[in-house]
């Protein structure tokens, strides 16, 4: 006799008890994607059909629910599934008696979620079923086998993307995995990807890294495009365009990705961006991508793509975007500021750290700049800066020297600029007449489009009419620009230009300070031929020791002179004083002694190259060297709490020139009494106390935003003086 067992469904029944069949029957149906959906519906058939399996367990179709708001997304992340997270709400509030899926793969991906699930069914009650049987979570057997289900269909994820992933691997070694290719590229039907087969695409392309070899920045190509309004080839991806070449403005995220791209230098290139799990976005498995260093890409195959550029130049375009990065290691790109050597300076006192530009404006005179070596009080809070250098002095120096080493190779240079000039011209020229030929073309196109449709068609004939007056408007605007641009660009440079150039060419100094040359080319001008500038100012004099790298290698060493606050600074203060003795012994008069002085190439610490006689003249009276003829004017005999600039100076130990300083900027006030050269300052215990004070902040503390109130008290008279 042949033993007969009940269906599985049948075997299942004692475990459906009658407070489960009061509650719901939830049905979860999910796809992984569209494409499933679309093409595989016979496990979307297979899912829909629980619903009959529901009613034959003993639940009344009334209290049967579909969810199915998951179709075509994958479960391997539960945040992307609207559908799973009703289901699980549902199931937490008691709602659910019992959940059915076509297989365990369908609920879930990944054991965190279905282990989930286990967890809240058992709390609640709820059962879980699949065509194999009905199970109890609350069951120690049916928890076990669900668990063993779930780990399977996780494994199961896992050598599918694994098998997945080696083959995708696999083809991308040998460089046949299809990469969609970038602007300037075009893939066969047959998957071979060549060069854009539009010249017009090609030629603007070739602009692109051409410009960028020459100017060296992003921001200066996307201005040079913009201004030459230029756009760039891009193939649709998508839309019912998709496939076509549609031309659209330039943007500088365009531009980088260009310079990046390994294919134009006929690399076929996989892996550039990696997933980072840590970046990933909720709802959003395509964020978290991260570009990764070259030595990180997976696939990395020279000479299998055509090629826009070389190698190295693709190379040396890296680099230059990496120096243009304003780093401590890299000079960062050029700015329109009038520090010439930012970013090239370094100082040769504390190991060779970068300098800083700082600018800055005394009263009604125009902006200046000075370099300073702040590495210690910025990074450990310490001390002063190690040096601090005059930039428009240091500046001049180092443009002598450049000037001086280009000097030899002035025509060659003159004649190469000519050329590029000429050559510019010629592709500027090409892309014109490409832009003209396209809007011909279309116009064309339009007029044979609005002739053969028929003309009862009427809504038809109008909206093609219009196609072709819009073609006929962007051809004749196009030609005219045309004709402009060949009017104030000529194809070749008259006899006249190129003998300018040649004359600008033999005049460095002149083209250098020509009004049409920017900051900007100038500094380009000075890293193309630079590499680092060493400077370390000898003591605490004028004298400046410069090392200039130049590109290659090369070092050159000179010194250069700073000016100063002080005589006593001078490095030649002795032979000076010592001259001024000299001078003075011989019977010379203040006006003679002070064209002596200059012949003789010295020079006082300030901003000027030459000596005045008001200067000589001060300084023959502070060393009390006795001149013919000259009349000192004698010091006031003044009340206590008066002071006259110099006395007060000895007072605070300050030089005159910064009491004088302080008086133009209000911070001290002071008063000429009739027949008197001299200043009367007014200045009892208190305000001796405030100027002391004011003299003891820090270097540059009256031009920095304080949060509290400033350390020296307020003015002991009534005058108000503005705050340092």
């Amino acid at each position: 006799m042949t033993a007969t067992f009940p269906p599985p469904w049948g075997r299942s029944q004692d475990k459906i008890r009658a407070e489960a069949l009061d509650r719901a029957a939830v049905v979860y149906v999910r796809q992984s994607t569209r494409q499933q959906v679309a093409e595989h519906g016979e496990s979307t058939r297979l899912q829909y059909a629980l619903v009959e399996r529901a009613v034959a367990l003993g639940w009344a179709r009334s209290r049967i629910e579909v969810i199915d708001d998951d179709l075509g997304q994958s479960a391997a992340v539960a945040e992307t599934r609207p559908g799973f997270a009703k289901l699980v709400t549902e199931v937490t509030m008691g709602r659910v008696g019992l959940v059915l899926g076509v297989e365990m793969s369908r609920l879930a991906r990944t054991g965190r979620d279905w282990h989930q699930l286990i967890e809240l069914c058992s709390l609640s009650g709820a059962l879980l079923a699949d065509p194999d049987g009905v199970y109890d979570p609350s069951y120690y057997n049916d928890r076990l086998l669900l668990g063993l289900k779930g780990t399977m269909s996780e494994a199961e994820l896992y050598l599918i993307r694994q098998r997945m992933q080696g083959g995708k691997m696999a083809k991308a070694e040998r460089g046949e995995l299809a990469i969609r290719p970038p602007i300037g590229y075009w893939r066969r039907p047959s998957g071979e990807v060549v060069l854009e087969p539009d010249e017009q695409a090609r030629t603007v392309v070739h602009l692109v890294f051409d410009t960028f070899a020459r100017i060296g920045t992003l921001n200066g190509v996307l201005r040079y495009l913009v201004a030459h309004d230029l756009q760039l080839p891009v193939r649709s991806a998508s839309g019912a365009d998709k496939g076509e070449l549609t031309w659209r403005r330039p943007t500088r995220e365009t531009l980088q990705n260009m310079m990046h791209n390994p294919i134009y230098a006929g690399y076929y290139a996989y892996g550039r961006r990696q997933s980072d799990v840590r970046r990933r976005k909720p709802g959003r498995p395509s964020t978290g991508r991260v570009v990764t260093a070259m030595d990180s890409w997976h696939v990395l195959l020279p000479d299998r793509m055509p090629a826009y550029i070389s190698a190295e130049q693709y190379a040396a375009n890296l680099r230059r975007l990496e120096a243009n990065r304003n780093t401590a290691a890299a000079p960062g790109a050029p700015r329109g500021g009038s520090a010439l050597l930012a970013g090239l300076l370094h100082c040769g006192l504390c190991g060779g750290h970068k300098m800083t530009s700082r600018y800055h404006r005394h009263g009604p005179h125009p902006l200046t700049h000075r370099y300073a070596c702040a590495f210690y009080p910025v990074n450990y809070g310490t001390g002063q800066p190690c040096q601090t250098i005059t930039g428009p002095a240091l500046d001049a120096h180092v443009v002598d020297q450049v000037l001086a080493a280009v000097r030899p190779a002035a025509v060659e240079v003159s004649l190469k600029a000519a050329e590029q000039a000429e050559a510019e011209r010629a592709v500027l020229e090409t892309l014109w007449r490409q832009r003209v030929e396209r809007a011909r073309l279309a116009a064309e196109r339009a007029a044979r489009q609005y002739r053969l449709a028929e003309p009862e068609n009427r809504l038809v004939v109008r909206h093609l009419e219009k196609d072709w007056e819009t073609a006929l408007a962007e051809q004749a605007r196009l030609e005219a620009d045309y004709q402009r641009f060949t009017e104030t660009h000529p194809a070749t440079l008259s006899a006249v230009e190129r003998d300018a150039v040649h004359a600008l060419a033999a005049d460095l100094p002149r083209l250098w300070a020509d009004p049409q040359v920017t900051t900007t080319e100038r500094k380009e001008l000075l890293r193309t031929l630079i590499e680092r500038i060493t400077v370390a100012v000898v003591g605490h004099s004028e004298l400046v020791d410069v090392t200039i790298t130049w590109a290659g290698g090369f070092e050159t060493h000179s010194r250069a002179v700073r000016p100063v606050l002080r005589y006593d600074q001078l490095s030649y203060f002795p032979h000076l004083l010592q001259r001024l003795t000299d001078l003075a012994g011989q019977g010379l008069n203040v006006g003679q002694i002070t064209a002596r002085l200059n012949a003789e190439g010295l020079r006082p610490p300030k901003r000027t190259t030459r000596f005045t006689t008001e200067q000589v003249g001060n300084l023959l009276i502070r060393h009390d060297i006795r001149v013919p003829g000259h009349r000192r004017t004698p010091a006031p005999d003044l009340p206590t709490h008066q002071w006259t600039v110099k006395t007060l100076a000895a007072e605070l130990d300050l030089p005159i020139n910064t009491v004088y300083s302080w008086i133009y900027r209000g911070w001290i006030t002071s008063e000429r009494r009739p027949g008197l050269r001299f200043r009367i300052i007014r200045a009892d215990a208190a305000e001796i106390q405030r100027l002391r004070a004011l003299r003891d902040l820090p270097r540059g503390h009256h031009t920095k935003t304080r949060w509290q109130a400033p350390v020296p008290p307020e003015p002991h008279n009534d005058t108000e003086r503005q705050e340092p």
